[in-house]
């Protein structure tokens, strides 16, 4: 269904002839997970590369068969966040690597949201929070994204830039409540967004999926990139993201 500002003819442009045509082409923008074509109408095509990388545990792999599994996921939780009042940039999926989304240009710095210490907080704070630490409110940080690894920018130089961040954090505080609360009982510790900005405002226009994510069943296990992190195989993390899949289905 098209989003209501939407006309129904820009669901009609890209006719499956013309997506094979433009996937001809170079992408006009290539990252390590993703591959954007822009299109008419100030939309673009997406595309998942089944890539993992976790700068922490020295690790870059192609995983076949999980870009598939984050867009599933992510299909599923986009109406969550709308529904919450959220805008996204995702207008609908296109095949199974692929969706139609809005074109914003990508904002350089990423919005974290924590609600248990871990990763790069007890890495780089070390003494404050032990591994586990359950904040009593979440934790909203800004980090700046560079290689190799993405570091945190102070909340000054965003409002130097002109950045409306209470309401980016309002954003991301928002989608924490209904991921909270949809993937319960399972426990959603931290996970992150790429906002950007047109003239209609902000909207989140990064995938949210397990590969963006710390997500933990009730018994510690965990169901996102952590089991990439610590070594799983291709086969176990397929496995753990279609069992995810299949309980928020």
């Amino acid at each position: 269904m098209a989003k209501p500002h939407q006309q129904a003819d820009d669901f009609d442009r890209l006719t499956p002839h013309a997506l094979a045509e433009l996937l001809q082409h170079p992408p006009d923008v290539e990252g390590r997970s993703k591959r954007l074509w822009k299109v008419e109408g100030s939309q673009c095509v997406t595309e998942l590369v089944p890539s993992l990388r976790s700068y922490t545990y020295e690790r870059d792999e192609f995983v076949d068969g999980t870009a598939e599994l984050r867009l599933d996921f992510y299909e599923t939780v986009v109406d969550w966040v709308e529904a919450a009042g959220v805008r996204t940039a995702f207008v609908r999926r296109l095949d199974k690597l692929r969706y139609l989304a809005e074109y914003q240009p990508a904002a350089p710095f990423e919005v974290i949201v924590k609600n248990v210490a871990n990763g790069s907080t007890t890495r780089k704070y070390p003494g404050l929070f032990g591994e586990g630490h359950r904040f009593s409110r979440p934790v909203v940080k800004f980090d700046y994204r560079t290689d190799p690894e993405d570091q945190p920018i102070g909340e000054d130089y965003l409002y130097e830039l002109g950045v409306a961040v209470a309401e980016l954090k309002d954003i991301a505080l928002r989608c924490n409540a209904v991921l909270a609360e949809r993937l319960a009982p399972l426990d959603l510790w931290d996970f992150c967004l790429v906002i950007g900005e047109d003239a209609r405002g902000y909207s989140v226009i990064s995938e949210i999926s397990p590969d963006c994510m710390r997500l933990k069943g009730p018994d510690g296990r965990s169901w996102d990139k952590d089991l990439f992190r610590h070594g799983a195989k291709g086969t176990e993390i397929r496995q753990a993201w279609q069992q995810l899949i299949e309980r928020i289905s």
